[in-house]
């Protein structure tokens, strides 16, 4: 298929799963042809592509809560009673007759215990289902990923692995856009790269770690947004735990949302700065606390605030909700609070453009004062971006912790951001543009003309003369193809789970569908259930602490790479696990599995 030495690349004729290698029908277009199946599958049915963005004709979907029957919770907090329960035992009974295995729970050698006694429910309800996490793959986390075989002998504490390897269905990984793939454009410019740079910048960003390629894509970040500046860091996690501290600090308020990320919380307690939460998208409950507390100022001396920032996220990562936007900046008009959106899933994924929700809903970007977001799912890199005004780009350059002591993202990894942004843009040309020649339909690929278009695109003197794009990079045609696909995919997903009577968290569009499952003990036999089918599907399944343990669940993430035959795929394997599990409350008009994949289209435009 094509010439490439990675295991992806390669037909493995042990390779049972023959659908996960070749496609059921022949590509008839070269530039889908070019890329493995395996990595990136093929699909040149234009029915199944939409467009990303808020229909303002409809109300907005709020976020609501869909319970299950109560024996269902009976059932799930009996699991949870029985698991500590038993933990609690195990480790008392240790204590007085097995002393070697639970030393590290215990005071010896005039040390107290390190671990925590207190974490018996995570570390036995963990153990349970270690094989179902961590699990170790190699290759392109893309359409497909290779998983290592291994096995445990002494349930879960140790793990051996027998050396072999099972191709299976990803649905897994956050390669929303499948732009971490191990051929084409993006390839090739990060081994130039490494050979032009080397692997690593071996400094900070305010000594000797800055060199083209992070100027390169902060110019295209801010461009890209449409914002006078933007500053990258190395990760996203540091960018909000580093970033929000010099942003607030003593005598202002920061209302967060209460389910936002680890990452926000940790920078927003180092901020110093008072803190309130307000229920999980609720703008209702933002008003309320707004209105309380500027009327009410600081605590004790009620002065006014120094300032106030409101922090939340384009889209949540456990819940897979859409923030009001519309709202949110109706209230910023009225109360006049600061805006910071954390965009780490939404950039690339949302909006017709990939603009994030500000695109999605079709709102200027200058409406939000700070921009977040992460180059680690919708960009196929690593790292993350702040973006706003330039005297706070500045000043944030300086008084952020990752500035002066965080290490530079890697050559490699800045390349593939840079790549990455400049396909979603298209590269506008030096001359005026002339008929494509491309031989796909003409809304997909046609040049962008006019001024205002040109606008939106990056300039080649923005990238790295050494750095060539292949030309459906260049005129953005192959990655509008891909936001299209997934926002097919996305749609189809979600639909398609909630007519099969599945309890499905978040908006219709987000790239995340949290799968309620509800109870912990049915969590590791879903996933291993998907894992053992003659198709195997890889699932990642998440609990306590990372959401409440009476509301696990399976966090499906569909990816542009997915054809519609894959989510047929997955959606059977759903509606038969999911009937043996007993998983279907859900109160949506149900559907047949068979109707639900043949009126896809359907579904996908109801939304």
């Amino acid at each position: 298929m094509t010439s490439s030495n990675s295991e992806d690349t390669v037909l493995n004729n042990d390779d049972e799963n023959n659908y996960l290698v070749d496609p059921h029908t022949s590509p008839t277009s070269e530039q889908v042809f070019a890329i493995p199946h395996t990595v990136f599958g093929h699909c040149a049915n234009e029915n199944y592509r939409c467009v990303s963005k808020h229909d303002y004709t409809k109300p907005f979907q709020e976020h609501t809560i869909e319970e299950p029957p109560y024996y269902i919770h009976f059932a799930t907090y009996i699991t949870i009673l029985v698991v500590l329960m038993l933990g609690h035992l195990r480790d008392f009974f240790g204590k007085c007759f097995a002393k070697s295995h639970v030393i590290h729970l215990m005071s010896h050698n005039g040390y107290a215990p390190l671990n925590s006694k207190s974490d018996s429910f995570v570390r036995r309800l963990k153990r349970r289902m270690d094989d179902c996490y961590g699990q170790p793959i190699t290759g392109v986390p893309g359409r497909t990923v290779l998983i290592l075989d291994r096995y445990s002998p002494d349930y879960n504490h140790t793990q051996i692995y027998t050396g072999g390897k099972t191709r299976a269905l990803n649905i897994s990984s956050f390669n929303y856009l499948g732009f971490s793939q191990c051929y084409g454009s993006w390839t090739d410019a990060v081994a130039k790269s490494i050979r032009q740079y080397g692997v690593s910048s071996c400094g900070t960003r305010l000594d000797t770690g800055s060199n083209d390629l992070h100027a390169s894509a902060e110019a295209l970040m801010a461009r890209f947004l449409g914002t006078e500046d933007a500053l990258v860091c190395s990760t996203g996690f540091a960018t909000n735990s580093t970033f929000i501290p010099g942003l607030a600090g003593k005598g202002s308020l920061i209302i967060s949302d209460e389910l936002n990320h680890t990452s926000m919380r940790v920078g927003i307690r180092q901020s110093g700065a008072e803190v309130r939460i307000f229920k999980h998208n609720d703008m209702s409950s933002l008003e309320s606390l707004l209105r309380e507390v500027i009327s009410q100022g600081q605590p004790k001396t009620h002065r006014a605030w120094k300032k106030i920032l409101v922090i939340v996220e384009g889209l949540y990562s456990m819940e897979g909700t859409l923030v009001n936007l519309p709202r949110i900046v109706e209230l910023k008009q009225k109360y006049k609070f600061y805006l910071y959106i954390d965009e780490a899933h939404s950039i690339g994924s949302l909006g017709s453009r990939g603009r994030g929700v500000t695109d999605y809903f079709n709102f200027p970007s200058d409406s939000i004062d700070v921009l977040m977001g992460t180059f680690s799912k919708g960009f196929g890199a690593a790292g993350g971006y702040i973006a706003g005004e330039k005297s706070l780009i500045d000043a944030l350059r300086l008084r952020s912790h990752s500035g002066p002591y965080a290490e530079a993202i890697t050559p490699s990894v800045i390349t593939q951001v840079v790549v990455s942004m400049a396909s979603i843009m298209g590269v506008a040309p030096t001359s005026q543009p002339t008929k494509s020649t491309l031989s796909l339909d003409s809304s997909i690929v046609a040049p962008k003309e006019g001024a205002e278009e040109l606008a939106e695109m990056a300039l080649a003197s923005m990238l790295p003369p050494w750095m060539k794009l292949c030309p459906s990079l260049v005129d953005g045609s192959e990655a509008r193809m891909r936001m299209r696909r997934l926002a097919f995919n996305c749609r189809y997903l979600h639909m398609g789970l909630k007519k099969l009577g599945f309890i499905v968290y978040g908006h219709a569009s987000s790239p995340i569908i949290p799968l309620l499952i509800f109870n912990p003990g049915k969590l590791p036999v879903f996933a291993r259930m998907m894992r053992a089918r003659p198709i195997p599907i890889a699932v990642a399944v998440v609990t306590f602490p990372a959401t409440p343990s009476k509301t696990c669940r399976a966090r499906l993430c569909p990816s542009a790479s997915h054809t519609k035959e894959d989510i047929d795929i997955v959606l059977r394997a759903c509606d038969e696990v999911g009937g043996i599990l007993d998983l279907k409350h859900g109160s949506c008009e149900r559907w047949g599995i068979d109707e639900v994949c043949e009126r896809a289209v359907e579904l996908v435009h109801s939304v």
